[in-house]
């Protein structure tokens, strides 16, 4: 960024804008040091219109004023993608198995409310090392580290997170129940002395299911990328330095390869061609007949693909050979 622009620690978040009434989401923008910006865009995955492309739900973000007005005259210096697991403590797995336990933004240990994860994942890494070193120096091995979960639920990052436990949920319900309930929650129960809430929320919805057919909902027209503050799907990946090798087998599988064209594409307008923030999914028209060509070379590793195809047809798998994203200073 131009120095005189440049407010290291400034930190700025915002809810909603652009996305529709049935969408749930909101920005960060970070101010670094060395004159520099960081900043990102979420959306739940459980959004409905299959027209919606979230990469471009981000670039039409940054054009808002009060966006815009920190990242003018700057220079795009990286770009990446990722789904956040941020279902809530109740959401989280099973912590440990033999030989080995999960940590960090990994498991879910993310507080979405206040879109904050860092002091979560160091702080759940604490507990498994303590409870690591508890068990070496007792001289067991390949048995599971309960004490880590025990640990956790000790700590005060667990009655942090639990604090906010319903935030995702009550947005699941609807935008304006979320606003309301996290306002009822974290701002009225404080003030009447209830610290709390006294009722817990569960989801049991996959976000694929909630897409709805593409006849049924609006198409969305973006505004054209000026190649200044918003950019194209492939210059950004581009800047992401992935790099795949040439002839390893495609990681990203089909169960079906007869399904993207007569379902994907047929009911819902070919829904991976936009909710891939890398252009990895691409329909084209070959003599006559349309077809799903993969780009696997182009993937960040995001994993949005596994999470919300309606069909649950496509399956993300490991790379042969490693490969991917290298990001640098993200």
């Amino acid at each position: 960024m131009p120095a005189d622009k440049a407010k290291p620690g400034l930190v700025v978040h915002t809810a909603g804008w652009p996305l529709n009434d049935d969408a749930f989401g909101g920005g960060f923008l970070y101010h670094l040091e060395g004159n520099k910006v960081t900043l990102g865009y979420v959306i739940g995955l459980d959004y409905q219109n299959p027209w919606m492309s979230p990469f471009e739900e981000m670039q039409r973000w940054k054009t808002h004023p009060s966006i815009k007005a920190h990242i003018e005259g700057g220079k795009r210096l990286g770009y990446g993608a990722r789904a956040l697991n941020n279902g809530t403590p109740q959401a989280l797995p099973k912590l440990v198995f033999p030989g080995g336990a999960m940590v960090g933004c990994n498991a879910g240990f993310l507080n979405a409310a206040r879109i904050k994860g860092s002091h979560a994942a160091i702080k759940s890494g604490m507990l498994c090392a303590e409870a690591a070193f508890e068990a070496v120096s007792a001289g067991r091995q390949s048995d599971e580290l309960t004490a880590f979960e025990t640990g956790f639920k000790q700590s005060w990052l667990f009655e942090e997170l639990w604090t906010y436990r319903n935030f995702k949920n009550w947005f699941k319900k609807s935008p304006l129940m979320g606003k309301l309930m996290t306002g009822v929650e974290h701002w009225f129960l404080p003030k009447v002395g209830i610290s709390n809430p006294p009722w817990t929320l569960h989801n049991s919805t996959k976000d694929h299911t909630k897409l709805k057919q593409a006849a049924e909902m609006p198409q969305i027209t973006y505004p054209k990328l000026d190649g200044v503050i918003t950019f194209d799907r492939l210059s950004s990946v581009f800047i992401s330095n992935t790099n795949h090798e040439e002839q390893q087998p495609a990681h990203l599988t089909l169960k079906d390869p007869s399904v993207p064209v007569q379902i994907n594409l047929g009911k819902y307008a070919g829904p991976e061609s936009r909710y891939c923030p890398a252009g990895v999914y691409e329909f084209v028209n070959k003599d006559g007949a349309d077809q799903l060509v993969i780009n696997a070379q182009n993937c960040v590793h995001c994993k949005t693909c596994d999470i919300k195809d309606p069909t649950q047809n496509i399956v993300w798998v490991t790379p042969d050979g490693g490969g991917g994203p290298n990001y640098a200073g993200m």
